[in-house]
């Protein structure tokens, strides 16, 4: 990042912002009426946007969304993977509708859907018993109870920086060797040392070390970090992870949420991996709210065998409005008629287009950047190599940087995931809206470094 004169950074976000005021008054206007919303939108996360207020959404139709002031994005976010099926797919669209006609959007009784939808999480990932939530949140939370009660274990292990939605055990990050609270952990219920053990990601003699005393009940992980930016595993890493977890008698659950967008079985199914359970939300509904999570079956058994655990009432893995027939519908459809291996093709091809011409810009201005590609989705970091795991990929950020990326793109009508650098291809991406990114991009890096070498 040597190039980057800060100076002139400061400058060129500074108009970058000005002109983003300028050019939505009508979304400047809707933000400041939003008086009764906490900071002025529904889920504080949407004001992590680089932009100086919130865009407002009008419609949203593949993979552009039209604001309130008439612009066009391509959207390259695809709500954080939850419109990995591009935004209102035609098929989900038409289940949901069917489903709407019959009435009955929530019952507490199953439909037909629900066993379809098992069936082929099952044929993805392999693991056969299935459990539906409204979140990958849910479904981390309620697996990880299971598996604790299976184990009668305290702890669970997971990797530095990692995400697993608002999961308390999860929010916890090596410091000086020693597992604490992530920083910016909102009012956590007990000291996460007291339920988790943190290892740094790609660290198989770290991971040996916290299972030795035979107090994990599982390990939970992403088959790749992917919300501290994507740090991939090392050939072999998941598959010896596993062994190791299984030899000291702790299950291993992987967070298939967004590296789904590997393949339509995930980095599960692409590596052959054979976890003790998967768990899974966003993508798979379409953009209707939806969680999974699966067991193996001698798994699931043991668990319903058990009159110690109460998984019909309070026992604190459900919810009334888990399993619900419009979710079910519409992840039936997004799952076997959008997300099929034939269109996951056709998305990592785009996407690795994209990379493969991110990489070829940034040797243009001999910037010294990684990018780092994850089937259907890549990402591009300010340093080179891309780090191998969670705390030098935190050390990586460049806040100031990153801001000035994401609004300087906005302005030009190309939305990136708003946590970092990433790009995801849906369906519906073509190599027009790839285009149109790169002509922001370069001319958003021109506006800050001058004309490329090439």
């Amino acid at each position: 990042m040597s190039r980057i004169d800060r100076t002139r950074l400061a400058e060129a976000t500074a108009r970058e912002r000005d002109r983003f005021g300028e050019a939505h008054p009508r979304s400047r206007e809707l933000a400041d009426a939003r008086a009764h919303l906490v900071g002025g939108v529904p889920m504080t996360w949407m004001r992590r946007w680089a932009t100086p207020f919130p865009i407002t959404v009008a419609e949203a139709h593949g993979s552009e969304i039209l604001d309130v002031d008439g612009h066009c994005y391509v959207d390259f976010c695809l709500g954080d993977t939850g419109a990995m099926a591009g935004h209102g797919p035609e098929p989900t669209q038409r289940a949901i509708a069917v489903h709407l006609a019959r009435g009955g959007l929530t019952t507490m009784l199953p439909s037909q859907d629900a066993a379809a939808v098992a069936d082929e999480l099952t044929r993805r990932f392999g693991v056969d018993r299935w459990q539906f939530t409204l979140s990958a949140t849910d479904a981390n939370r309620f697996v990880l109870r299971a598996l604790r009660h299976l184990t009668r274990r305290p702890y669970v292990v997971v990797m530095d920086w990692c995400y697993h939605g608002t999961v308390d055990e999860t929010f916890a990050i090596l410091e000086h060797g020693r597992t604490t609270s992530r920083p910016g952990n909102v009012g956590p219920a007990v000291d996460p040392a007291t339920t988790t053990r943190v290892v740094p990601f790609n660290d198989l003699a770290a991971l040996r070390s916290a299972l030795e005393d035979r107090q994990v009940a599982a390990v939970l992980t992403e088959p790749a970090l992917t919300n501290i930016g994507i740090v991939l595993p090392e050939n072999g890493y998941l598959a010896e992870l596993i062994d190791l977890a299984h030899a000291h008698g702790t299950f291993v659950v992987l967070d298939e949420t967004h590296t789904i967008s590997a393949g339509p079985g995930g980095m599960t199914k692409l590596l052959g991996l054979q976890p003790d359970a998967v768990t899974i939300g966003k993508a798979i509904g379409g953009g209707v709210p939806i969680g999974a999570w699966g067991l193996r079956a001698e798994l699931a058994e043991a668990l319903l065998g058990d009159a110690s655990a109460d998984l019909k009432d309070t026992g604190g893995v459900g919810g009334t409005l888990a399993g619900n027939g419009l979710s079910l519908a519409a992840a039936r459809a997004t799952l076997t008629e959008v997300l099929t291996p034939e269109v996951f093709a056709r998305m990592q091809a785009v996407a690795h287009e994209l990379a493969r011409r991110e990489r070829a810009l940034f040797a243009s201005w001999e910037l010294p950047w990684s990018v780092v590609e994850l089937g259907a989705r890549s990402e591009f970091r300010f340093v080179a190599p891309a780090p191998r795991d969670g705390a030098a990929s935190a050390r990586a950020a460049d806040p100031d940087l990153d801001r000035y990326v994401h609004l300087a793109l906005a302005n030009r009508g190309v939305l990136l995931t708003p946590f970092h650098a990433m790009a995801l291809a849906a369906p519906t991406t073509t190599l027009e809206h790839v285009e149109r990114y790169l002509d922001a991009l370069r001319e958003a890096l021109a506006a800050l470094l001058g004309p490329s070498a090439g």
